[in-house]
């Protein structure tokens, strides 16, 4: 009996190394194809899951190398982060507030009245009026730009303008963030023969929320007895 056991005993070992052992994970590489985000914006982001990343932006593609857990957490991220860009319409309006009315002005819309009461509170200008209104509709993470033409009689023109460097919205789809935003006119001068342009306007980094009219800026126009105000409105699609 006591063989017996010792041979049960001097066998388990045998028994241990017999068993078969779990595979052990072997890093892997893959290629990911992005159809709206830029690979090298985003690369850093991907690879805080613990993988290697190598973008081609020219390509649209990245590849991604590491053990296959952390590569299924950073494809998950591609997926949330690889989107299509919300559209955004931006909508400003040139106002002219001054001191005389001016005859055959074209009077300001209705949907911006609202805006033009509160100007009358705070402003001691008289008359307001319609100057120009210009539309742009542009991508989330994009730069655009608009101009219009405010007196085709004369040669050169003046010319309206309204550009942004980029339009960006906020996560929750209601805030649109303008950089570097231009809305003004141009002015064209006469020296020697030659003619250049003014420009006047407001620069500035602009919030603005979906549906809100805002006021903008400010500027002098032909001295102070006339101001443009910049009224500016978006919409998120």
């Amino acid at each position: 009996m006591k063989r017996l056991v010792i041979t049960a005993l001097l066998a388990l070992p045998l028994l241990a190394q017999q068993q078969p052992q779990p595979p052990v994970p072997q890093r892997t590489t893959k290629l990911i194809h992005l159809k709206y985000a830029d690979p090298s914006a985003i690369s850093h982001l991907v690879s805080q899951f613990g993988v290697t990343v190598v973008p081609n932006s020219n390509m649209k593609v990245m590849t991604i190398d590491g053990m296959p857990d952390k590569l299924a957490a950073a494809e998950a991220a591609i997926q949330q982060l690889d989107v299509a860009p919300k559209n955004i319409e931006l909508v400003v309006h040139f106002v002219v507030g001054s001191d005389q009315a001016v005859p055959n002005a074209t009077a300001v819309p209705p949907d911006i009245r609202d805006v033009i009461s509160q100007l009358k509170g705070t402003f001691t200008f008289k008359d307001y009026r319609m100057l120009d209104v210009l539309t742009i509709r542009t991508r989330a993470g994009s730069s655009a730009e608009s101009s219009g033409i405010l007196d085709q009689r004369s040669n050169p023109p003046r010319l309206s303008v309204f550009s942004v460097h980029n339009a960006t919205v906020s996560e929750d789809g209601k805030t649109v963030r303008l950089d570097r935003m231009h809305a003004g006119i141009r002015i064209p001068v006469a020296n020697q023969g030659k003619t250049s342009y003014t420009d006047t306007g407001v620069d500035q980094d602009v919030d603005v929320k979906e549906g809100q009219k805002i006021v903008v800026g400010r500027s002098s126009l032909e001295g102070p007895a006339q101001a443009l105000f910049v009224i500016l409105t978006a919409k998120v699609e």
